[in-house]
C-alpha cells in the first residue's frame, strides 16, 4: 500500500470458543503477506466498532459473533515491505454459540489460506519465533504496546 498522509483504522477481532482459544489465519495477497492475524478489516464510515467486528466476521468466516466488546487499541508504522502504512489497530473480543465452532469458513479465499484456533500462549510462541510463523504487524504492535493485555472470553 502507497504510503499516505492519514493513519487508516482497521479492526481486529478475537472471536473466542469455548475452550478460549481464538480464530487466526494465514493472509494473502494484500498488506502483511504470509502473516498470521485476526479476522477483521477496515472500518467504514459511520460504523461502529462492533458493527465492524461483526460485518468483518461473517464476510470472513460466515460467523455471527455474540456480544463484541472493545478490548485496546494500538499504533502502528508498518515497516518491511509494507513500509509507508500507518494504521490504528482496535481490537475487539466477542464469542460465537458452541454449536457455530464447527461452522467456520474460508469465504474470502484470495485473502486468507484458512482459520485455525489459537491460544494466546500458542500466539506468543509463534511471535516468538520458536514456530516459524509471522505474525501481522498489529499482532506484534499489541505483544510490544500493551503488554499487559490478555484477551479472554
Amino acid at each position: 500500500m502507497a504510503s499516505t498522509n492519514q493513519p487508516r483504522i482497521g479492526v481486529g477481532v478475537f472471536i473466542f470458543n469455548s475452550s478460549n482459544k481464538f480464530l487466526m489465519g494465514r493472509r494473502k495477497g494484500a498488506l502483511g503477506d504470509g502473516t498470521y492475524s485476526l479476522v477483521g478489516g477496515h472500518l467504514e464510515f459511520g460504523e461502529t466498532f462492533e458493527e465492524c467486528a461483526a460485518r468483518e466476521a461473517m464476510e470472513e468466516t460466515g460467523l455471527h459473533i455474540v456480544n463484541p466488546q472493545f478490548l485496546t487499541a494500538t499504533n502502528g508504522i508498518f515497516a518491511g515491505p509494507d513500509q509507508g502504512s500507518h494504521y490504528v489497530t482496535i481490537f475487539m473480543v466477542a464469542t460465537i454459540k458452541k454449536e457455530d465452532e464447527t461452522m467456520v469458513e474460508t469465504r474470502e479465499p484470495d485473502k486468507c489460506e484458512g482459520w485455525e484456533w489459537v491460544s494466546w500462549d500458542t500466539m506468543k510462541e509463534w511471535a516468538s519465533g520458536a514456530e516459524k510463523r509471522r505474525l501481522f504487524q498489529p499482532m506484534t504492535d499489541l505483544l510490544e504496546q500493551r503488554s499487559g493485555v490478555v484477551p479472554t472470553r
